[in-house]
């Protein structure tokens, strides 16, 4: 069976859109990735159909998306859907298509997911897990301690460097998505953290070696989000805590935190670095949730 390989002029036309992306937007490289992975996927059916990317009209997109509803979730469809819209509203605009094929496609509704996150005994028992006597255990409670106080991601905290934290004004310079820097405030209990592992724990670390980043392993290197995902599970385990865990959940009970104790939303999409505040709005949905906990545990007639 020959391998099915895509035409020349829809690998140029994909690589023309992905370098828009990444010039116009500045998106991330996991976010250019599914373009290409969605497209592309696409592109390769198109021949089936005696098609290829500029000859595609709705009726084609619709055919394509019939055979992927059955062996996909809705949410896959829907982000396949926004990346065939995406391309080809970008070939409008560049005069390489008269009409819009996705004009008239509409995505499927999906569920509200509430992000999982942890209560706030669960993460003092998530922060008091790692072992003080030991170096890495210093720099594990200072991560864990600046990743719920400043709600980072953990793409962000890897690669925070030492020039851009100042614990005497207790703050963090943080580069987020799209090359973005923001100042976020860590507190006063993850600024002791931070100073404590730099005086006690990075140096025996790094041995002699020498880093810019400010969290490092034993081999001089920057900590990876890989590294730091399996510590985080660890650790989760060691605090006996069954839920799912994930860095990303710590940056789900700081949002949560701060609105259950009366943050404004648009102080909390600041602090995140949301773009858009209806990103930062799900976490409402969480804090009013756990507010109708408390009612029906604790009102006499809840």
């Amino acid at each position: 069976m020959s391998e099915t390989v895509l035409i020349p002029a829809d690998v140029a036309e994909l690589d023309a859109f992905i370098d828009h992306l990444w010039l116009e937007d500045g998106l991330a490289k996991n976010t250019l990735e599914s373009y290409r992975l969605d497209l592309t996927t696409f592109a390769l059916w198109l021949p089936s159909q005696s098609k290829q990317l500029l000859t595609v009209e709705q009726a084609d997109i619709q055919q394509y998306l019939a055979v992927k509803f059955p062996q996909s979730k809705p949410r896959s469809i829907s982000r396949l859907i926004a990346s065939l819209r995406r391309f080809y509203r970008y070939l409008l605009r560049e005069n390489r298509m008269n009409v819009d094929p996705t004009l008239q496609i509409e995505s499927p509704k999906l569920p509200r997911s509430l992000p999982k996150s942890l209560n706030e005994d669960e993460v003092v028992a998530l922060l008091n897990a790692p072992n003080l006597s030991e170096p890495a255990g210093l720099r594990d409670r200072a991560m864990l301690e600046l990743l719920y106080a400043c709600g980072l991601r953990v793409s962000e905290l890897v690669s925070i460097k030492t020039t851009e934290v100042s614990v005497s004004d207790s703050v963090v310079r943080v580069t987020g998505k799209g090359s973005k820097t923001r100042l976020v405030p860590m507190g006063e209990e993850a600024a002791d953290w931070i100073s404590r592992y730099l005086k006690e724990a990075r140096g025996k670390i790094l041995q002699k070696r020498l880093s810019d980043a400010l969290f490092v392993t034993n081999r001089g290197e920057a900590m990876t989000r890989q590294a730091f995902w399996y510590l985080i599970k660890r650790y989760a385990l060691l605090a006996g805590i069954t839920k799912h865990m994930s860095p990303h959940v710590l940056r789900h009970a700081f949002a949560t935190h701060l609105l259950n104790h009366g943050a404004d939303l648009r102080v909390v999409q600041m602090l995140l670095g949301h773009s858009d505040i209806s990103t930062t709005q799900i976490y409402t949905h969480v804090a009013r949730e756990r507010l109708k906990q408390l009612h029906s545990m604790h009102h006499p007639r809840g």
